[in-house]
């Protein structure tokens, strides 16, 4: 609340504090609120304000900017995460200072970027499962919101960089439930839930195919292609068509399937100017086309 701005006004005025609270409320409690920053009820500060010319509103309007500046940065990261740009979202997540994050919203959106982050490019364990515990224990006790699932695939990410595919796997399997559910529903996602659970579909996706589930696997990479074109989203195609590509060479399908795959990885990776997927792509065609010659000798 920005009591400068108060302050400022009763003096621009030139209204004393007795003045200013004649009739309100007593001088103490205006002179605390202005000293000490003890803000008192609601119906007394509408009343000193509008003496004033003002609006609570007008108080809290520099915190009002300061959340939509923060939930702008953090979705910018967001935007960067899923694009797999791993070093601008570290370098963007330095700059943030999560002291000065207040929304609940924007501090599970921090906690689960950084966890998120720090398990894709395997940093310790205790410090990532801590970063999810204040969604999972603190934030979101009740696990109703969309963050509950991505700090499950954060941890099921944990594991299985670290081979440990059984603990991925109780991460996974709820995660696959909750997507089983979700795709329902998709209709109600608003804001960028419905990308977020394109998030969640995409490494569930990837955990059943390093599984060798691909059946589980393809039919999540379908829902979320699906999923992106009822919403009108490209960000997760080039990875998911990449996923699918990948599965279909394990998988040993036809070649004409496999280079249509790969075709619209380049595609929608050229698209979404994702360079990640297109470098990927290229080792993944390169090792395949090995493979092809290799079989016809």
């Amino acid at each position: 609340m920005d009591i400068k701005k108060f302050v400022a006004q009763r003096k621009a005025l030139r209204l004393s504090q007795v003045k200013l609270s004649a009739g309100i409320c007593t001088q103490a409690t205006l002179s605390k609120f202005e000293r000490q920053g003890r803000v008192p009820s609601l119906a007394i500060l509408e009343q000193l304000c509008a003496r004033l010319g003002l609006t609570v509103d007008d108080l809290n309007e520099e915190q009002a900017t300061s959340v939509t500046k923060m939930r702008e940065q953090l979705d910018k990261v967001e935007d960067q995460l899923m694009m797999a740009d791993y070093r601008t979202v570290l370098a963007s997540l330095n700059a943030i200072d999560e002291t000065k994050i207040d929304a609940v919203p924007l501090k599970m959106q921090f906690y689960y970027l950084r966890g998120m982050l720090n398990s894709l490019i395997n940093k310790e364990p205790d410090d990532i499962l801590f970063d999810f515990s204040r969604i999972l224990n603190g934030y979101d006790e009740k696990h109703e919101t969309i963050f509950t699932q991505l700090a499950y695939v954060g941890s099921g990410v944990l594991y299985q960089r670290r081979d440990q595919l059984a603990k991925a796997k109780f991460y996974f399997t709820k995660t696959y439930r909750y997507v089983q559910r979700a795709l329902v529903t998709t209709h109600e996602e608003t804001g960028n839930d419905y990308l977020r659970l394109l998030t969640v579909v995409f490494y569930t996706a990837e955990f059943y195919a390093l599984a060798g589930d691909f059946t589980t696997s393809n039919d999540l990479v379908n829902a979320g292609v699906l999923l992106c074109s009822n919403k009108h989203v490209t960000y997760y195609l080039p990875r998911l068509k990449f996923l699918a590509a990948e599965n279909a060479v394990k998988q040993h399908q036809d070649d004409a399937t496999i280079q249509r795959l790969m075709n619209e990885t380049l595609a929608f990776a050229r698209i979404n100017h994702n360079e990640v997927v297109e470098v990927k792509l290229g080792a993944l065609r390169s090792r395949y086309e090995q493979k092809m010659g290799n079989d016809a000798e």
